[in-house]
């Protein structure tokens, strides 16, 4: 059995080798604020970044306008920073996909029974990258996902379908694993600084019961424990 990868030792070796005079663009999936909190205070410093906010997984139309909404906030407050000089980095961009639940629904027909991390993320994952992957044809260095950063996430199998897209479309994956080094820590401070939306689920119908199912035991565990 091979070594497991570092991705995040991989993404800093490409990064020494940035020009700061011509820096890489880079087309960011972004799945929510709080998660690209970080991942963008970090990248905008070395790429020009485009974030790309592509995410038929939530269900609700409703929610998935409050989640876009506080990315493009929370964009807006970085490039006001890095014009006054109180952020190091690049402009941030950002471009939005189109929202059609449909195809998530297609890409996960069958597996609608399988938890939180199965099949079905995984399924989720190759729908929402490949889509990027050919955004990130428009001439764009590179392409990348902040999911990594989430300890819920599977970091390896991301990158493992990131680069089969890459290769798909003749692109340059960026390899990451925003959580280490402290970065999901990271993250959560500046969800506070920026009071962005956190929400508990990660978007669909389907980790929103089962969210609900682990509060509901939860609630039960803590009142038998009174």
């Amino acid at each position: 059995m091979g070594l497991k990868r570092n991705y995040q030792s991989e993404l800093e070796k490409i990064i020494k080798k940035t020009n700061s005079e011509e820096p890489p663009s880079l087309l960011l999936h972004a799945c929510c604020a709080p998660c690209s909190s970080y991942c963008l205070e970090y990248l905008c410093k070395y790429f020009k970044v485009t974030v790309y906010y592509y995410n038929p997984n939530i269900s609700l139309g409703e929610e998935y306008r409050k989640r876009v909404t506080e990315e493009k906030r929370l964009i807006a407050a970085y490039n006001s920073e890095i014009i006054w000089g109180e952020r190091q980095g690049y402009p941030i961009a950002i471009r939005e996909g189109n929202y059609n639940p449909s195809r998530f629904y297609e890409a996960v027909k069958g597996l609608e029974n399988l938890g939180e991390g199965s099949e079905r993320c995984f399924k989720c994952f190759e729908l929402r990258l490949e889509q990027t992957a050919r955004a990130a044809g428009d001439g764009y260095d590179y392409f990348s996902t902040t999911l990594t950063i989430s300890p819920l996430k599977n970091a390896e199998k991301l990158n493992e379908i990131g680069e089969k897209m890459a290769e798909k479309y003749g692109l340059k994956w960026l390899p990451s694993d925003f959580k280490k080094k402290e970065g999901y820590k990271r993250s959560i401070e500046l969800s506070q600084k920026y009071d962005l939306y956190r929400q508990d689920y990660c978007g669909c119908a389907f980790s929103k019961a089962e969210r609900e199912v682990q509060k509901a035991a939860k609630s039960i565990l803590d009142f038998d424990n009174k």
